[in-house]
């Protein structure tokens, strides 16, 4: 969507502040020993109490209020009671929700408790050049042209992109247009950002693959070539200058 008014501001804000306090406390709750099913259910009720609805859900129909995935599941995770979490578990938990009639999106990848399987590097690096990314954002750049710094950014440190995977417009419903912001410079993609328009800025950082793969749930992906992914993401309005990033009190870069 585009920002034409003072009210539709506001509105956005007050949505994506719902997604993000959410995203917040459901990394603050994640513990050993919980279950993906009950750490979704704990998010839901947060989401519920904000007045706010999961947009997966409702757009879907997704089997579970947030997309918990867990080490080697790269995004779509479909909460569980069977899947337990571990000390040192990659973690990444994406809520999106419908407030009021406005949309907004936000992920976070994680290490629960001690860093024992080394993930806090790709953790780190995917939060850095999602920083980076949307610092070089304003209206009249080309999307193609923080396609290709992310990736760039990644390859500097040692690591791939999912191709298949891209950020993409919000506001009025999930996803809307621009409908593709790859991690890559897609050259067929002449498309700038623009100014007050509302987008949602994803990395896809990865050790291995380069696509990512439905498994037979219909739900879950994971990489072409195996290997572990990091997301991170925020919903921001283009402005001249920096953008606005209304997803902030997430706390992905504290």
């Amino acid at each position: 969507m585009s920002i034409t008014k003072e009210a539709e501001l506001i509105g956005m804000k007050k949505a994506s502040e719902a997604v993000a306090l959410t995203l917040r406390k459901m990394k603050d709750f994640a513990q050993p020993g919980i279950t993906t099913k009950q750490l979704d259910e704990f998010g839901a009720q947060i989401l519920r109490d904000l007045g706010a609805r999961s947009a997966p859900y409702l757009t879907y129909g997704f089997p579970g209020f947030t997309c918990i995935s867990v080490n080697n599941e790269f995004c779509h995770g479909i909460p569980s009671h069977k899947k337990i979490l571990q000390e040192g578990d990659l973690i990444n938990i994406d809520v999106s929700a419908e407030l009021d009639g406005f949309w907004s999106d936000n992920g976070n990848s994680f290490v629960l408790g001690k860093d024992i399987h080394q993930h806090q590097k790709l953790v780190n690096a995917s939060k850095e050049i999602l920083h980076k990314a949307i610092s070089n954002i304003k209206g009249g750049v080309r999307i193609s042209d923080i396609g290709h710094l992310i990736e760039t950014e990644a390859r500097k440190r040692g690591y791939k992109v999912i191709r298949n995977l891209t950020g993409h417009g919000i506001g009025r419903s999930l996803h809307e247009a621009p409908s593709e912001i790859a991690n890559y410079r897609d050259k067929n993609n002449l498309a700038r950002f623009k100014k007050s328009s509302v987008v949602a800025i994803e990395t896809f950082i990865s050790t291995s693959s380069t696509y990512a793969e439905t498994l037979s749930d219909g739900w879950t992906m994971v990489g072409n070539n195996g290997g572990f992914m990091a997301q991170h993401e925020h919903t921001i309005v283009v402005t001249e200058g920096m953008p606005i990033i209304l997803t902030e009190m997430n706390g992905v870069w504290n």
